[in-house]
């Protein structure tokens, strides 16, 4: 039997088996850079991935999401995602400065050359192991600062992590893992979350900027509408001016939307995402220390419910400019019907007095008709001595009358037919 596979089948099959982390233990350093693609496309970062390659061992082929390179020692795991692309750099151990990038060159100078897109997000990682290294037991105003640290656990207690999600003089941010009991796949795992957690995060927040940019152009066109729609409401307006003006309005209302739909929408689903892994995460709190879910929830659940405000609020001013459009439009062909109205009447009456005019004219040339023919009859008989002409004119003039209206009734009848 001849089968006959979905064209996406081995895609599909593909695409639950990428963006896997390599299988890491304690000790080793990760370093991650998150670029935002903007006009950047899919050929140019496997343009930059496939530059790196030629310098390093393949583990995992380059596809169009995802490849995993050895260079020096490091190994480098490229993701693709729609609107950004992550690199990450992965070696074992780990030093007395956990935190130094200078671990990771020269892989890093050539993963910096010719990097598409703009970084948003780069990250230190140190996972580590033994008591020494408890978070809790460490001097950690060395790496991150007092005010805003994070200890909490994770993973239901297997783990517990120390960050201050601040970016350094380095220009990355950091992050401690102490591992308490991961196994096999959970360090990775584990790894991902936290930093699929924070890349997500900072994607959501891309829209706070631009719906804090927009507001005050939101609230003219708020406070204008509010106006026009006063306008609408007073019968001595001037409707054409009205309509332009709403129409110019609703036109500023539809860039706006254009312009800032796609940004909300993606923030709304980052944020969900960013909710998915911090729940995914298993948290657990640390006495003194404010937790991961605190801190995430504290910022981002008020940045999204700002964009989703001014969402709604751009919708609710586009249904109003319309309802206010619609309402004027229905009071100018209101108008229109009572101009037509009166138009028609006029029509009616002018109609009315041509036909009168019609009648009378046609009453004088039944008389004018009627003269003339018995005019011609006359001196026909003028001629004739068999009777008298006076009698005779006396007869004519009715019977001519009659014929003539008759003739000008059938012809009136034939034309109207």
């Amino acid at each position: 039997m001849t089968i006959r596979d979905h064209p996406l089948r081995g895609a599909l099959s593909a695409e639950m088996h990428v963006r896997r982390m390599p299988r890491m233990a304690a000790p080793c350093r990760m370093m991650q850079v998150v670029t935002v693609l903007g006009e950047a496309n899919t050929d140019d970062t496997r343009a930059h991935v496939e530059a790196l390659k030629r310098l390093a061992t393949v583990i995992v082929p380059l596809s169009a999401k995802y490849a995993v390179l050895s260079i020096d020692g490091v190994t480098l795991v490229w993701e693709r995602h729609t609107e950004f692309a992550t690199y990450t750099l992965l070696r074992p151990g780990i030093s007395a400065e956990p935190f130094n990038p200078a671990d990771f060159d020269p892989v890093r100078d050539r993963l910096y050359a010719g990097m598409p897109g703009e970084i948003i997000r780069s990250t230190q990682i140190a996972l580590v192991a033994g008591a020494e290294w408890e978070p809790t037991a460490l001097d950690l105003p060395r790496w991150f600062a007092a005010e805003s640290t994070v200890v909490c656990d994770v993973a239901d207690g297997l783990a517990r992590i120390a960050s201050d999600f601040r970016l350094n003089a380095d220009g990355y941010g950091r992050l401690l893992i102490h591992d308490r009991g991961l196994q096999h796949d959970e360090p990775g795992q584990l790894f991902m979350r936290l930093q699929e957690l924070g890349n997500y995060r900072n994607m959501a927040l891309l829209g706070l900027p631009l719906a804090q940019q927009l507001t005050p152009s939101v609230s003219q066109l708020q406070a204008r509408l509010a106006e026009l729609t006063h306008g609408v409401s007073e019968r001595s307006s001037q409707d054409d001016l009205l309509l332009d003006e709403l129409s110019f309005l609703s036109a500023e209302l539809a860039r706006l939307v254009a312009e800032t739909r796609y940004r909300m929408s993606a923030t709304r689903a980052y944020a969900q995402l960013s909710e998915d892994r911090l729940v995914s995460l298993h948290i657990g709190g640390v006495r003194g220390y404010q937790s991961l879910d605190d801190f995430t929830e504290r910022r981002l659940i008020p940045a999204v419910r700002t964009c989703d405000s001014f969402s709604a609020r751009l919708d609710d001013l586009s249904r109003r400019a319309a309802w206010t459009s619609d309402l004027l439009r229905t009071r100018i062909d209101i108008a229109l019907a009572r101009q037509n109205r009166d138009l028609l009447s006029s029509m009616d009456r002018r109609t009315d007095l041509q036909l009168r005019l019609q009648q009378t004219v046609e009453g004088l040339s039944v008389v004018a008709i009627s003269y003339y023919l018995v005019a011609l009859i006359g001196h026909v008989l003028g001629v004739v001595t068999i009777v008298s002409h006076d009698v005779a004119m006396a007869i004519a003039v009715p019977l001519v009358l009659l014929l003539v209206t008759f003739a000008l009734y059938r012809m009136k009848r034939h034309m109207l037919k």
